[in-house]
């Protein structure tokens, strides 16, 4: 097995500015996107589930982590792309599904939730500990949280094939995974102290247990570098907000820092927290809204090439499935019903995306890209609606075939992540 990872971290530490970044989505074409886009750039791929999307009981998709890994593997095999280039991580993994329970049931399905995943062989687990559970003290203790991040990191190094493959990421950022549940009005990236707290405590809580010896296989630290996105609105990385805290793991070889909700950051935004060690970037909810974005064009091209009766009306199947399922999003938007709306089709947070697998949605998706494939998109309409994948059309690039064009958009939320990682070129 390559160790794609351990090559990124090697060249970081030495002084390369490469990073890698991290694909956080279930969706079949963002995968497909994002394997063309490593195939492309002749790197390895990062996947990774988080611990609400996919879980020993299914999660949100209905995948436990072993049915992901068929999965992606499948989509790869279908694609062409090399199993070997792949590498699977498992995101937030703790007791956040359980927070409701007390310590001890929560921590059980948190452990049995680890083992899963580090038994269908992932090899980048992100113990995450740090969210109180039902009776715990309102913010939980450095300690707390690493006692209870070294039990999991017990039974991930018990469950796996190999566990010297596997690499670790701790810590965690505020405000929560998957995007701020509301509107954003400041954001203090996470004081150097802090996150010296968090390193000696979780150091401490593995030695007290005998494994001090995995500490070098801990690969990063999460942190908040100041970078988030609400519904309307992008909070863009600012370097001189985080110097001292970029210093943080001068003294940790084997270390960098990992960023959640980098999603909508500009290329040269992205390439500075690579440069400032934030090395493993993670996206999510920006490739579903690029995807989403692709989608809407093509059933806009639609409207005016194929008779009302036999369109895929895909805008308003999602509306209804939505409003259906209102479950699946109210408790993120606010405001009054149109404002809902249109937070439900546009916002960053990008909440749609728990409601694309719907099997009405797939079916109008498909009937959509089954219509223009049929029809064929004139490069006028094209050039309207999707003028970046027009150009690429024009210049022989791109099959102006529906899938491909669609798949491509979401490609353009990925090729800043390509540019940041390897600005010189420099393959992690």
């Amino acid at each position: 097995m390559t160790d794609h990872l351990g090559a990124m971290l090697r060249a970081h530490k030495a002084g390369d500015r490469v990073g890698v970044h991290s694909v956080c989505s279930a969706h079949p074409l963002v995968l497909v996107a994002a394997m063309r886009q490593a195939a492309a750039d002749g790197s390895a791929l990062l996947v990774e589930a988080t611990s609400n999307q996919v879980d020993q009981f299914g999660g949100y998709t209905g995948m436990r982590p072993a049915d992901f890994r068929r999965f992606v593997e499948g989509i790869a095999d279908e694609e062409g792309f090399p199993r070997d280039a792949l590498v699977l991580g498992g995101d937030h993994l703790g007791p956040n599904a359980w927070q409701s329970e007390a310590p001890e049931p929560a921590m059980a399905k948190a452990e049995d939730l680890v083992a899963a995943y580090a038994a269908a062989g992932y090899t980048k687990l992100h113990l995450d500990c740090s969210m109180p559970l039902a009776g715990d003290p309102t913010p939980l203790p450095d300690a707390v949280v690493a006692e209870r991040a070294a039990r999991l990191l017990a039974v991930a190094e018990a469950a796996a094939p190999d566990a010297s493959a596997v690499r670790y990421v701790i810590g965690t950022e505020v405000p929560v995974p998957g995007g701020a549940h509301e509107t954003i009005d400041t954001l203090t990236p996470t004081p150097a102290d802090a996150a010296r707290a968090t390193l000696d405590a979780h150091r401490a809580a593995f030695a007290s247990i005998g494994l001090e010896r995995v500490w070098p296989r801990i690969m990063a630290l999460v942190v908040q570098p100041g970078v988030e996105f609400d519904h309307v609105r992008v909070v863009d990385y600012d370097p001189s907000r985080t110097g001292e805290l970029q210093r943080v793991l001068d003294d940790e070889p084997d270390m960098v820092f990992e960023a959640h909700s980098t999603d909508y950051q500009l290329v040269e935004r992205l390439t500075a927290l690579v440069a400032d060690h934030w090395a493993v970037l993670k996206v999510g909810p920006g490739l579903t809204f690029a995807l989403r974005e692709g989608l809407f064009a093509l059933a806009a091209i639609e409207d005016q090439l194929v008779p009302a009766a036999d369109r895929s009306r895909l805008l308003d199947v999602i509306e209804e499935r939505m409003l259906a399922e209102p479950a699946r999003w109210e408790r993120y938007y606010e405001g009054s019903a149109d404002e809902q709306r249109i937070a439900r089709r546009f916002s960053y947070s990008d909440r749609m995306r728990y409601s694309l697998p719907d099997p009405a949605i797939t079916a109008a998706q498909d009937r959509l890209l089954a219509n223009l494939a049929r029809v064929g998109i004139p490069e006028p309409l094209l050039s309207q609606y999707l003028p970046a994948q027009y150009l690429r059309v024009r210049r022989g690039e791109l099959a102006a075939d529906p899938r491909d064009l669609v798949i491509d958009r979401v490609r353009d939320a990925l090729r800043p992540y390509a540019s940041a990682c390897r600005p010189n070129g420099a393959l992690p």
